[in-house]
């Protein structure tokens, strides 16, 4: 196996990242990784590319195995603070339970220290009990209560 490496996402990735977020029953019901990709992929990672506070990153290791997207967000609470939002963290099914979700979210946990974060959060999906655990496990405390709109 090569080395794996962290690296910014890149236009070629994108059927690959997609197809890991449509790999489970709830990424199945919301996502179509069928190809030709769907244009509106291609146009949100334009989107996401060209601006500064989106970071789409991915694993590459023989491929793209694992993704996630950290969006770097300005706030007046906290005495000005800039937020770390991580989401969409996905690591390929064939390569789960090899440490490299842990991996992943260090390493977005640097870039956010990097870029000056005094908070990093994360939203995941009720049902997504696994990954609850694997969190709190990182140290994120399960502080808040999320809501979304569907629009």
């Amino acid at each position: 196996m090569n080395a794996i490496s962290i690296r910014r996402a890149r236009e070629a990735d994108v059927a690959v990242i997609v197809a890991m977020l449509a790999d489970d029953a709830l990424g199945r019901a919301r996502e179509d990784a069928s190809l030709p990709l769907a244009q509106p992929y291609l146009n949100a990672f334009a989107a996401i590319d060209r601006d500064p506070n989106q970071l789409l990153a991915v694993a590459d290791g023989d491929g793209v195995i694992g993704t996630l997207q950290i969006t770097f967000l300005a706030g007046l609470s906290q005495r000005g603070a800039w937020c770390g939002q991580i989401e969409a963290v996905r690591v390929a099914s064939s390569r789960r339970g090899e440490g490299l979700g842990q991996r992943l979210l260090e390493w977005a946990i640097d870039k956010c220290r990097e870029r000056g974060c005094r908070v990093v959060q994360l939203t995941t999906n009720k049902s997504r009990t696994d990954a609850h655990r694997f969190y709190e496990r990182l140290g994120f405390k399960a502080s808040h209560i999320g809501y979304k709109l569907e629009l």
